[in-house]
């Protein structure tokens, strides 16, 4: 064997030892978001059948704070072994490097890619006892009463701000913008009638409560949980789409062997009957898997998407 041989065989020995190694502890999961919200729901729903296909625990780690960019900062600096990944968003790879003025870290150069999850459309909701019964009952009271209908938000910046000032531009109506201090205050008082309506995800449960009644979706086809509610082009509103996305990342330096093998474990977890139905009941779309490649590329291609929507809104966060 000449010296080259022995010395790639050495390495191959080497790298295939260390394989095995990259992700043989456990797993944590970072999610920039409090416990008990819908991307916490989407982060523990997705990391059990991981954990079943991958044969590793995965440990939830919340850091919830500076709209998600606290979850994002230490996801940056972890170690890139394979044992920290994060939940990805919009708010994470999107709406925040067009929000805030400076980022600790770059959503592109500080991550790799893992995988895609799921999307949720927004909801147009109103309230249940609300006169408005369509988007064009909306429509034509907004163009009424001028500046006098309003909608809320969980915050300025917020999904809920940023998909009401889309719809907002798109037909060319007066309403108001009311944030709140996060979304559970503005859906209180939507149920309550002291808002007018509210774009948003994670709306099933409040339909299901029969507090909320939903006008559309902003997606192409219709949710599989809400069959008789029609998308905003069916309603009349061309063009009208906004949804949230959800996707794993890790940091960057993570060895390739580990972002595919999360990826297959992920994979798995979409293909099982009991995720997809548990996502469609929650307001989601159903999604194939993605490959590594083929989910950076998505994300690559709604920065911009997501960056014009908050020029639209103009909001800005310190």
């Amino acid at each position: 064997m000449t010296p080259l041989s022995r010395r790639s065989l050495a390495a191959l020995t080497l790298c295939t030892l260390a394989l095995p190694a990259l992700a043989q502890g456990p797993i944590t999961l970072i999610v920039g978001w409090p416990a008990g919200g819908p991307s916490d729901n989407v982060a523990r729903l997705a990391a059990t059948r991981m954990s079943e296909a991958l044969g590793q625990p995965i440990t939830i780690d919340n850091r919830a704070g500076a709209g998600g960019n606290l979850g994002s900062d230490a996801a940056a600096r972890a170690r890139p072994d394979g044992n920290t990944i994060m939940l990805a968003t919009v708010a994470s790879h999107g709406l925040n490097s067009a929000l805030y003025a400076k980022l600790n870290h770059d959503p592109l150069k500080d991550f790799a890619p893992i995988g895609m999850i799921t999307t949720s459309p927004s909801v147009l909701l109103v309230p249940v006892a609300s006169p408005l019964r369509s988007v064009n009952d909306l429509l034509e009271a907004a163009r009424a009463r001028p500046g006098q209908l309003n909608y809320g938000s969980g915050g300025v910046g917020s999904s809920q701000h940023l998909a009401g000032a889309s719809f907002k531009q798109l037909t060319g109506v007066d309403v108001t913008h009311i944030p709140y201090k996060g979304t559970a205050p503005a859906m209180t008082d939507l149920m309550a009638g002291r808002v007018d309506f509210v774009l948003t995800t994670g709306a099933i449960p409040f339909i299901r409560s029969g507090k909320l009644r939903a006008l559309a979706v902003a997606s192409r086809q219709r949710l599989p949980a809400l069959p008789d509610v029609p998308t905003f082009e069916e309603a009349g509103v061309k063009g009208f789409y906004t949804d949230s996305w959800y996707g794993l990342v890790a940091p960057a330096g993570t060895p390739r062997a580990a972002l595919e093998r999360l990826n297959g474990a992920l994979a798995t977890a979409l293909r099982n009957p009991e995720v997809q139905k548990q996502f469609i009941e929650q307001g989601s779309l159903p999604v194939k898997p993605m490959g590594v490649d083929a989910f950076w590329r998505f994300v690559r291609e709604q920065m911009p998407v997501a960056a014009e929507q908050v020029r639209v809104s103009g909001a800005r966060a310190e």
